[in-house]
This record gives structure tokens, sequence and C-alpha cells, in this order.
């Protein structure tokens, strides 16, 4: 099995509806997926139409209030902004960076597929990620600042490698948000590529405000606008071949028209 944090040093980047899209592509071919939503202001709960009422929720986990097992609601545990006081509490306490790898490890055989939604920051709930997965994927969104903030990210998956997880992998760079009728998309794209040949996805995600509307609606992307969702496809094709799930990548290809 594999557990992925999806990450970036900021908002906006298209994290949350990759993990969106993926837990939905991966479970359409098969996989047992768990997505996990680790950022306090509960988008991917909120697009994968969780009650927001649910309880427990990631937060009382991380407290040690709650199981994983307990929190699991469609699939989804699911965060509210109780996991902003979760985080203060964290601080304080002995081992904190290993509180979410020591939790779902009681869950991690029951699934092919763990997706974290790392918070649009690198503080101590993305190091809690990072230091309980196998991957890390960075997203970027297609502007000036890219380069940076990629940089800024690989920092923090350095020092979860060097510290707590020397089997962390770095995937690569998911370009979203991409308009490449623009020469600012373009170059983003290219400076990437020039910097990291090997990581950079070789499908970037159009921009379109068509994911606003679909998670809005509480719908997948791949129901609301198909020919968009073939972005995401090729991608998590690629995705699963980097994580050495070759059969299910397989599978996945075969939905491409």
């Amino acid at each position: 099995m594999a557990i992925i944090s999806v990450l970036s040093q900021k908002g906006g980047t298209g994290k949350t509806t990759t993990v969106r899209t993926l837990t939905d592509l991966f479970g359409r071919v098969g996989l047992r997926v768990l997505a996990v939503d680790l950022d306090p202001q509960a988008n991917l709960s909120d697009y994968l139409d969780v009650d927001p009422d649910a309880s427990p929720t990631i937060g009382e986990v991380l407290q040690g209030a709650a199981t994983v097992s307990e929190a699991i609601h469609g699939g989804v545990v699911p965060a509210n902004l109780g996991l902003a006081e979760a985080e203060l509490m964290l601080g304080g306490k002995l081992g904190r960076e290993l509180t979410l790898k020591r939790a779902l490890k009681h869950v991690a055989a029951d699934y092919d597929v763990i997706l974290i939604d790392c918070p649009p920051s690198l503080g101590l709930l993305t190091v809690n990620a990072l230091v309980a997965s196998d991957y890390a994927l960075i997203s970027a969104e297609a502007q000036y600042f890219a380069m940076q903030g990629v940089e800024q990210a690989l920092q923090v998956i350095e020092l979860a490698r060097e510290n707590l997880n020397p089997d962390l992998e770095w995937l690569g760079v998911l370009l979203n948000i991409v308009d490449l009728r623009t020469r600012h998309s373009r170059e983003a794209l290219d400076s990437l590529r020039r910097h990291y040949p090997e990581k950079v996805f070789d499908t970037p995600i159009r921009s379109s405000i068509a994911y606003a509307e679909s998670a809005e609606r509480a719908l997948s992307i791949i129901d609301y606008r198909p020919d968009l969702a073939a972005d995401y496809q090729a991608v998590g094709v690629e995705l699963l071949r980097r994580v050495r799930m070759s059969a299910a990548s397989q599978r996945l290809s075969s939905l491409l028209p």
C-alpha cells in the first residue's frame, strides 16, 4: 500500500481538488482508498460531501480522543476548525511529529492508498503528514512564484526525511491551474521542467472555473466535466506507475478515451 501526502506552501494551488479527484479515480479502478483531510479549513471534507457535524474528526484523532477507525466517514477522515486547536496542543507533546503515523498504522492494512490533503502551509500538521507517508507530491500553481514554492516544500520534505522518515520518497511536482495559451503559464512550466526534469508530471492540469463549480456541488470533476477529468486520469496513471502499482496504472489507463 502507499500513503501519499499532497502538499503546497500556500493555498490556491489545486491541492484539494487533486486529492478529491485522485480519490475518486483510484476507487473506480478497484483500489481501496482512504482520504485524510489534514487542513483546518476542511475543504476536502466539504468537497467529498461529509456532514459538517460528523464526529469524531482528525482533530480528535491527533488529540488521542478517538482512533482513525472511529473517525472514518464514508471513506474520509474529515476535518473542521477544531483541527487548528489540535495542532496547538500537538506543539507541546513529546514525539509530536509521529502522532499521525502512529494513528494511521492501525488502519493501513485495510487500504491500498491513503491520500493526505495537507494544510496550505509547511508547519507541524504537514510535517506529521510527511512523517506518516511513503510518498510526497507537491502541488504548484502555474505562476511566477511556483519555483520558490516548490523549493520551500522540498526543504520540509528533506527535513522530514533526514530526521524522522528516511524512506520518504518525493514523487514530483504536479502543475495546476495552467493556461498554456498564456506566456506566464508556459514559462512557469518550462522553468520547473528545467530545474526538475525527471520530477514534473507530464500532464499539467488545465485551469477552469468548472473545478470551483464541481466543488460547490460536491461533485467529482470526473462526472461534472469528463473532458477536464482526462488531465487527472493521465496524472493518476503516471502517479500509480511512480508508486509501483503497475496493474492499477494499467486499469486506469484503459479508462482514458
